[in-house]
């Protein structure tokens, strides 16, 4: 999962992208306004975790231009401020989820999940392909009855190809999905990451679709 962390309290960020890490997330962690909005023109995310008082503006007011662009993205509101009518502006303008600080780093997780289970719920938390049993709420995955161990960034390219399917989806993308914004990546990466999740869950799980991408089989 690519979460997005709008946060200039480094006290708080800090820890919480190392914990969110450590669950195998992707966390692009920015300190004002400006620059998550330039990150959320590059790439999508599957949830914005988004502070209210940033050194360039008003939290509400960058979630309410945020939905005003037809945005879906599940937004959770991590702030200080712990007045009922707050809460209820908050909801109002668009958050799906209202967290006050400071907050148990394990809550935060569990309400990331939550809510991402609500946005997708039309997708099975639990996929079957071939003799691969994926689990997508706690990242597990079977291979014969087996478990399967993936790093991060293998799971963050099966994931997205999982929830893409049948799709072909460009090198470009699971690129995208996996490396912070940014980031420098070697051409071969993407091409080493299907090789790896080929020899862990099967060689003809994936397929590769010359000049177009890769898409999983049925």
């Amino acid at each position: 999962m690519r979460i997005l962390l709008i946060e200039d309290e480094k006290a708080l960020a800090r820890p919480l992208k190392e914990h969110l890490e450590a669950d195998r997330h992707i966390v692009e962690w920015f300190c004002t306004l400006d620059e998550a909005d330039a990150a959320l023109r590059t790439l999508s995310y599957d949830v914005v975790l988004l502070d209210l008082q940033l050194p360039d503006g008003d939290g509400l007011d960058f979630l309410s231009k945020l939905r005003a662009k037809a945005m879906r993205t599940p937004i959770l509101i991590l702030t200080a401020r712990d007045k009922v009518s707050d809460r209820i502006e908050g909801l109002n303008r668009g958050a799906d989820d209202y967290v006050i600080k400071p907050f148990d780093l394990d809550e935060v997780k569990a309400r990331i999940h939550t809510v991402c289970r609500r946005s997708a719920n039309q997708f099975a938390q639990t996929v079957q392909l071939h003799d691969v049993v994926v689990n997508l709420s706690d990242h597990t995955v079977m291979r014969a009855e087996q478990p399967v161990r993936l790093t991060a960034k293998e799971w963050g390219v099966f994931e997205t190809l999982l929830r893409r399917k049948p799709q072909i989806v460009p090198k470009e993308s699971l690129e995208a999905a996996i490396y912070d914004y940014g980031e420098e990546v070697e051409s071969n990466a993407i091409e080493a990451h299907i090789s790896r999740l080929r020899t862990k869950l099967g060689k003809d799980l994936i397929a590769t679709h010359r000049g177009l991408g890769y898409a999983l089989t049925s």
